[in-house]
């Protein structure tokens, strides 16, 4: 397993989420979520100015073994996504933590709270 980026927050469905500046969240799936899918070969993401809700899913990656939703981690607004990971699936199988697939302008960074810490997170995968 690759290490767990330090800045970084952990969903228990396995995105992580990146906290930027102006209430921005940066959103991808972990490497361990990859390595369990396998090879990706279809992303689909939500839409620009999409109102998304915290714990729903509002994504979803395709493998060659399985589909897989993604949920949000935060309440808010997507304010961009990334057309590279559509794309170009693999990208993700690549390189998880680089990989993100959309950002949420979050209406409640409260909802971070409830996320984990990579150590938290690296407890919930090894268990």
């Amino acid at each position: 397993m690759s290490l767990l980026p330090e800045h970084l927050k952990y969903a228990l469905s396995h995105e992580w989420a990146q906290i930027e500046d102006d209430n921005i969240i940066r959103v991808g799936i972990t490497d361990f979520a990859q390595q369990e899918l396998g090879d990706l070969v279809y992303v689909e993401l939500p839409d620009i100015g999409q109102q998304i809700v915290a714990n729903e899913s509002c994504a979803t990656v395709e493998s060659v073994k399985t589909a897989a939703d993604i949920f949000s981690p935060v309440s808010g607004e997507i304010v961009a996504i990334n057309q590279s990971v559509i794309d170009d699936p693999e990208k993700i199988n690549d390189s998880a933590y680089e990989s993100w697939l959309f950002c949420i302008k979050a209406t409640n960074l409260a909802e971070l709270e409830k996320l984990l810490s990579p150590s938290a997170y690296e407890i919930m995968i090894t268990a």
